[in-house]
Order: structure tokens, then sequence, then C-alpha cells
């Protein structure tokens, strides 16, 4: 890897007009009222001597490069850059066209049209200077082509581009920029001193920028293929009409670090650059890290202490881009970084590939990044989790294939870029098992569970919450009926949960129906005149033939009930019992990991229900979440509810949520049964939900 020469003096030059570059990129440049978005970017770096063309090439010369744009629109403006050149770089003219193919020369016979620079063709960029043209109207659709044609008068002292391209240039002398083909031209596999096409857009358009190294850029991509993972993004994101006016900005760079320069500046040097002064940018990707730790071993090992610190600075360094970015309200998504135990670069120890899994573990962890993309659980080989899957591997067990990255662009939620202008999800927080679920850690009543329970939702301001009871608890717990009454006195009403929990598949209708009906006088009891005829299955288990479930359909229609479906769950039950284990010895270091845990797989069930929402109906259903009344999910319920508001919901009741279209079959029993879950609607579309992490088994060993 060659780092970038120092310019020691040009520093405050370079500062200056990084300012200057950043307001002339500015989302509102252009006609009044215009809304600008970036189309297409390649991060800039100074060109190494080996990629960089021989300045006599450079000389009264024609370039000529190819582009991939992501978003359409009516009018573009081109994004051109020195930022590296010690010297000015003068430009007598620059054209755009339409070209004939991705991988020619040729352009479109009559689309050729001339770019001005505050009205003048030509124009001189300052050293270390960007410079964005004036706008042109020139139509183009998602995922064309575009070629850009310049004449470079004189060579500049440094060559600023982005040596990664995956696209063939050309380069022919004379000013022949709006020739239709350039017989004899040179051609070389870089982008040289362009940086983006900016396009204008519809007001909710937005772009997502994706901060990454070379498997951002594509290393193994096909060239003039564009088949990079953000390629294959772009077009999924064309292919739903909630994300068609999402952008792809592809800001990777072949060997770049977060923390040291390489090949380009490192990630947190160029952020600004390549992140904030970016057109219309409403999300960031960013997948970065590996060359950090790769480079850390590379020479040597080293001491476990230099691991730890090198792991501290690289989530330092995420940290640093999560709060640059919010503060201009992007959102910020975090992707895991891939396995590359193999490489043949790296030839990465057991430490390495430690480093590696907290890394992931932190940015899997709630409360970081806003969102996760898991492309490590995408890519990896399944026995042999530390390395590709063989598929996927380019054979350098470090970059993926094309079908990598296919796979990778296939990994991705489009939930994630819901339209601005959507509205704000919503959610109805409901509660199994009242007065009493799971076990209970060594001193603790359950009256005092219940009490942070309702604390909990008092203190978030929830609307009024539904509890759905099991009569039996009453009778197996002393303090069951004060548990009930501090319950609806806090404002919370009750539904019926059956009177001991009974899973309708394990037996007859008639049961099941007695041991629903035991449960009312209970409800009637504490309820009075308010309505109690909300109905949660145990173990949402509604029947396992079809005459069980329309019989008891009936039944619930008769008396007046409604269902209360699950359309929001991740297994929560599953921490109580390790939780009482946990404090009984007094383990300090198993809470804090069942902590986290815990927050990780609720965050992880809000990405996969809105995935399978926005597959099925292209939107957000009012959701509706599924808890417990248990120990632990008292102690946790203040953090839980702080995850959602953070993930932009909006509390509601049962009956608000379920008066979406979604759950009409189970609210009005004389219609014909639909899903009452999200995973049921995939089954009778015969899709498959999916996948999510099963925390069943390491929750069982912790604090054995």
């Amino acid at each position: 890897m060659i780092a970038c020469p120092s310019r020691m003096g040009s520093t405050l030059l370079f500062t200056a007009l990084f300012f200057l570059a950043a307001s002339a990129f500015s989302d509102d440049a252009g006609k009044p009222g215009a809304h600008w978005v970036g189309s297409w970017a390649a991060s800039q770096q100074l060109v190494e001597p080996s990629n960089a063309l021989d300045a006599e090439d450079l000389r009264d010369a024609s370039l000529r490069q190819i582009v991939h744009l992501s978003l359409g629109g009516a009018e573009i403006r081109l994004r051109l850059s020195n930022r590296f050149g010690a010297t000015p770089l003068h430009l007598t003219s620059v054209r755009v066209a339409r070209p004939t193919s991705p991988s020619s020369d040729k352009i479109v016979p009559g689309t050729d049209k001339a770019l001005t620079f505050s009205g003048s063709a030509a124009v001189t960029i300052p050293a270390h200077a960007d410079y964005l043209s004036d706008p042109l109207s020139f139509p183009v659709k998602a995922l064309s082509d575009l070629a850009i044609t310049m004449h470079i008068d004189v060579p500049p002292d440094g060559q600023t581009g982005h040596p990664g391209s995956r696209a063939t240039s050309y380069l022919a002398h004379r000013d022949v920029t709006s020739a239709a083909e350039l017989p004899g031209a040179k051609a070389v596999d870089h982008w040289y001193f362009i940086a983006g096409i900016d396009v204008t857009a519809p007001p909710e358009a937005r772009a997502v920028v994706i901060l990454g190294d070379s498997i951002t850029d594509g290393h193994g991509a096909t060239t003039n293929g564009n088949d990079r993972w953000t390629d294959a993004l772009a077009q999924r994101l064309q292919t739903s009409p909630t994300t068609r006016d999402v952008a792809v900005l592809n800001q990777g760079i072949g060997g770049n670090r977060l923390l040291t320069d390489g090949l380009g500046p490192n990630a947190l040097a160029r952020f600004d650059h390549d992140v904030i002064a970016q057109s219309g940018v409403g999300y960031l990707i960013v997948l970065e890290g590996i060359n950090d730790i790769g480079m850390l071993t590379r020479s040597g090992d080293v001491s476990r202490a230099e691991h730890d610190a090198l792991v501290r600075r690289i989530i330092a360094a995420y940290e640093q881009k999560i709060e640059r970015a919010h503060a201009r309200d992007i959102k910020v998504i975090g992707a895991t970084l891939m396995p590359f135990v193999g490489s043949n670069y790296y030839h990465p120890g057991p430490a390495s590939e430690a480093d590696r899994q907290s890394i992931n573990q932190w940015i899997r962890s709630a409360g970081h990044f806003d969102a996760v993309i898991d492309f490590d659980k995408t890519t990896r080989d399944p026995e042999h989790p530390e390395r590709f899957l063989p598929a996927f591997d380019s054979g350098d067990h470090l970059h993926p294939t094309p079908a990598g990255y296919a796979a990778m662009a296939q990994g991705v939620p489009l939930s994630l870029f819901a339209p601005f202008a959507e509205a704000v999800p919503k959610i109805a927080i409901t509660f199994d098992d009242l007065p009493a679920h799971g076990p209970l850690p060594p001193g603790e009543t359950r009256m005092e569970v219940i009490s942070k329970i309702v604390a909990a939702l008092r203190g978030a301001n929830l609307p009024p919450t539904y509890g759905f009871v099991n009569g039996l608890r009453m009778e197996e717990q002393p303090t069951g009926a004060a548990v009930l009454q501090a319950w609806h006195s806090a404002g919370n009403p009750l539904g019926n949960h059956s009177w001991s929990h009974m899973n309708l598949n394990q037996h007859l209708l008639d049961d099941f129906e007695q041991d629903v009906a035991r449960d009312e006088p209970v409800l009637a009891s504490v309820m009075k005149d308010e309505d109690w005829h909300w109905f949660r299955y145990p173990f949402l288990a509604e029947g396992d033939t079809l005459e069980k479930r329309a019989g008891f359909r009936n039944f619930l229609r008769e008396r007046g009930y409604k269902i209360a479906a699950v359309t929001m769950s991740f297994g929560d039950y599953l921490w109580n019992p390790p939780y009482a284990r946990c404090k009984t010895k007094g383990d300090a270091a198993g809470v804090a990991a069942l902590e986290n845990s815990y927050l990780t797989a609720a965050d992880e069930s809000i990405q996969y229900s809105r995935d399978i929402s926005h597959t099925l109906y292209q939107r957000d259903i009012p959701y509706v979440l599924l808890v417990h009344v248990g120990a632990f999910d008292a102690e946790m319920l203040q953090r839980l509810l702080q995850l959602y508001r953070h993930k932009g919901f909006e509390f509601v009741t049962l009956p608000e949520a379920e008066r979406d279209e979604f759950y009409r079959g189970a609210t009005d029993h004389s219609l014909p049964p639909g899903p009452d879950t999200l995973e049921e609607a995939m089954n009778t579309r015969g899709l498959t939900p999916p996948s999510h992490t099963n925390f069943a088994a390491q929750l069982d060993s912790v604090c054995r």
C-alpha cells in the first residue's frame, strides 16, 4: 500500500478551499426550487504513480469517461475535482452524451451537449479545489450510462482521480470532445478529475452514501459490468415504488482505512467531502475497518493490548461518523465486517479474527448505529463462519465474487430506506401472562415487577396498554389480585389469555373454549364496564386443524371478542430465567451480557418485521409488540421503549393499531380468517421470511 505524500505547505489553502467546495456542492445550488440529489459519485485521491497518466498524455488531450447513474432526472450537473493537484487544472471544454454502451468510446449521435461553468465553456479549477458545473437540461434515466468528455490543455502537477473505476476511459489528443468516437484512443481503466453527477429529483428523493474500502469499490467486479454490490443495490431500489427515489453513491476506495492514510485519505479525513458535501444525502452505510485490522499484524504479531487499543479506536471512529452524520440529520447504518481468515494479503490469526468479532458485536448492539446490515452473516460459510462461503470468495479470501456482491445487495433490507415523507411507523405495546410470568430473582416480588413496568409505561407517556391475563395465576400467586388492580388503576386495560395458558393445538376445542370462558369473571371483576373483549392466543397457537380454527373464531364472534394479533416479537421471555440465575449468583457480568443481547434482539426484530411489512405491503403496518410481565422485562422496559422511540416509532393503543386493513380478519370474524402474524402473511404468499438470530441456545448457558 502506498501512502499519500505530505503537502504540508498547502494545508491551510486546502482547508479554506474545502469550505468553498462544500458550499459549491450544497443541495440547493442551481435554479431556485430545484432539489438536487447525487446520482453517481467516486471518492477522490491522489492517483498513485502506477495508475497515473504520463504528463504528456494529458497535454492537449481529450478524456472520455463513462459512469453508471443510479437515479434519473430532467437536469444534471457535474462535479469536477482537482483536490490533490498542486497547480490549477484548466479545461477548455466539458461535454456529456449518451454512450452506445458502457464499454465503448462511441456516443449516440445527437445526444452530445456542452456543460458550462458560470456561463463559460472553459473552467480553471484551483489547486486542491472542487468545482460544480451549471445545471444542464439533459434528461437521464435511472440505471443509465453517461459519457463525460473533457479537453485538458496543460496537465496539472498531481492527478486527482479514482483508480478503482472498474470502467474504461479513453484518451485522445486534440479537442475531440464532441466526436462521435475516438479512433486509436488510449484505453485506461481509471477515472480522472470527475467526482459526481447530481440530478434534479422529487422533493422526497434522497441519496445513500456508502463509505468503504475495496469491497465497496468493487475489487473483483467485472470491468464495465457495473456489478459491484452498490450497483446491485441501486437496481433493487428501483424495483420498489417506495425506494425508486433513493440514489446510491459509492464512496469506496481500495485499500482505504478508518484511521490511517493509505490509498486515499483515511475515512475520517474524507468524511466531510465524501458524505456531508454530497447533494441530498439522507442515509449513510459504513462498511470499513477490515484494512485497519489486517494492517495491524501484516508485518508480525503484536500484543493483546495493541489489539484492544485498535478495536477501541475503530469503535471511536464509528462514533465520530455517527455524531457528524446525525448533526446533518443523516441516518447512519452500520455494516458488519465480513470474513477474511485465509486472506493472502493479511494472513490473519486468531487475535485478528477476535478483533473482527468484537467490532461486529459492537456494530450489532443496539444504541449505536441507527440500523445494521449483517454482511458477515450474509457472506460467511455456516460451517466455517470465519471464512467466506466458497461461492462468494474471489480466491483471495478477502473480496467477494460478483455473486457475493449480488448476495450483499440482496441482504440489504429495503425498509431501511423508507421515504422521508412516509407516515411515522406506529407500534402498540402489549403484555402477556398477567399477573405473573417467569422466575423471580431473590427478594423480588410480583408487585415490584408490575410497579416497575407501570412506572416505565407512565414515564414514556404510553397510551393505555393491554395486559393479557391467565386467571390460574390468581390462584397460584397470593398477590395476583393486587397486581391486576395496580395495572388497571394505572389506566391500563386487561384482555383474555385463557385461564391456564392452554395451547389450542394440543387440546380439544371444547376444553379450550371452557378454559377461555373461565377467565372472563376475573376480567369482568376488575374492568367492570370497560371493554375487555380482546383475546390473545397462548403460544400464538390458533388450532392445528381448520375445524378448530374456524370453530374457535365462531366462539370469539359470538362472545364479541377481537383477536390481539402479534406482528413484532423477539422472544423476550427467554431472558427472564437466565436473569434470575445471574441475580442469584451475583454475576454482574452475566446481567450486563443479558442487557446487551436483549436490546440487540429487540433491535433486530424491528428490522425483521419492517422488512417483511415492506416486502408484502410496501409500507409499515401498525405493529403489535408482544412482551411479558417478567422480572427482566421490567428491568429493561425503560431502555426498550427508548429504543423504539429512537427508531422513530409512535406508540398507539392496540385498538388503534388494529384498525389497519392488515388486521381485518382478526377484528371482524364475519370475514374469512386472515393472517395474524407477518410470518403467516409471508407463508400465504409462498415467501420465505428473512433469517434472524436464534438467541435461545446462547441464553440457556448464561449463569449456569
